[in-house]
C-alpha cells in the first residue's frame, strides 16, 4: 500500500518526506526519484513538489531535476547547532587543520547517528567515508563514541541493543568492550578510535559542552593510521574543543553534563 494513504498521514509529513529525501549524495533528484523515496502516487508527488518549488524550498532545474531551495538552505542556517556551532568552532577548526593538515571535523548527534556538520580536510589526507552532512555510526567512530558516551544511559542501551554493526575487523561489536570505552570517554572526555570506521584510518575526539555543561558536540581529527602517535594529537583536541566550549559559555566550574 503507498505511504501515500496511510491513515491519519497529513499534507505536511507528505512534504516533509519529500524533503526529507534529499541528503549528501542525493542531492539532485528527478520527480521520479522522489516519487520511488517517497511512495507517494507519481500526481500526488508530482502536485506537493511544484508546491515546494513555489514556496522556494525546492529550485528545478532546466533538466527537470529538483535540488534544495535557498529558502529551505536560509532556513536551516537557523539551527542552533549547526550555523552557530559552527561558526564558533570554525577557528579553532582551522588552527588544528594549519598545524596537522589532516582531516578536523565537527559532529552533533540525531538518533541513533552523529551528523557531521563541519569538516576541513587535505587533498591528500586519508580516505574516509564521512562528508559534511553524512552520518556516521555512533559505536565505531570518534565523534560517535563521544557523542554515545554523554547521552543518558538509556539511549547508549538502547544504541548497544539495536546492534553494533561491524565495519572494519577492528570495529567494536562486544557490548561489554563498548561500555568500557564509553566509561573511558566520560571519564577523559577523549575517545581515541584505530581503524574501527574506515581502514587506515585513526581518531582522537573530544566532546564540546554548551554553558549548561551539556555535550552538543564531538571535534575529532582523522588521520591516516600508523602515521602519528595519536597520544601526541589528544592535547590539542582537548585544547580546540574546550576553546570551543568556552565560546558557547562553558566554564569549568559548570563541570559536564
Amino acid at each position: 500500500m503507498p505511504r501515500s494513504i496511510e491513515p491519519g498521514r497529513s499534507v505536511g509529513s507528505r512534504l516533509l518526506e519529500i524533503l526529507f529525501a534529499f541528503r549528501p549524495g542525493r542531492s539532485r533528484l528527478s520527480l521520479a526519484d522522489l516519487t520511488r523515496a517517497t511512495g507517494l502516487p507519481h500526481a500526488t508527488a508530482r502536485r506537493h513538489v511544484l508546491e515546494l518549488v513555489r514556496a522556494g524550498a525546492l529550485d528545478r532545474a532546466v533538466d527537470g531535476t529538483f535540488t534544495v531551495g535557498i529558502r529551505l538552505w536560509e532556513l536551516g542556517t537557523l539551527a542552533p547547532l549547526s550555523v552557530p556551532l559552527r561558526t564558533v568552532a570554525q577557528p579553532f577548526m582551522e588552527d588544528l587543520y594549519t598545524a596537522l593538515h589532516e582531516h578536523v571535523q565537527l559532529a552533533v548527534r540525531e538518533g541513533n547517528e552523529a551528523v557531521v556538520v563541519e569538516r576541513l580536510s587535505a587533498n591528500d589526507a586519508v580516505g574516509i567515508v564521512s562528508q559534511v552532512g553524512g552520518r556516521l555510526p555512533l559505536h565505531s567512530s570518534g565523534v560517535g563514541k563521544v557523542l554515545l558516551a554523554h547521552t543518558g544511559a538509556d539511549d547508549a542501551e538502547q544504541v548497544i541493543a539495536a546492534g553494533l554493526p561491524r565495519f572494519t575487523a577492528r570495529t567494536i561489536t562486544d557490548p561489554a568492550r563498548l561500555r568500557v570505552s564509553l566509561a573511558d570517554c566520560r571519564a577523559t572526555g577523549v575517545a581515541t578510535v584505530r581503524e574501527e570506521m574506515s581502514p587506515r584510518a585513526d581518531s582522537v575526539a573530544t566532546r564540546v559542552m554548551d554553558a549548561d555543561g551539556t555535550v552538543v558536540a564531538a571535534l575529532s581529527v582523522v588521520v591516516r593510521a600508523g602515521t602519528v602517535d595519536l597520544r601526541a594529537l589528544t592535547p590539542s583536541v582537548i585544547a580546540s574543543g574546550l576553546g570551543i566550549s568556552r565560546r558557547l559559555g562553558w566554564t569549568p566550574r559548570v563541570g559536564v553534563r
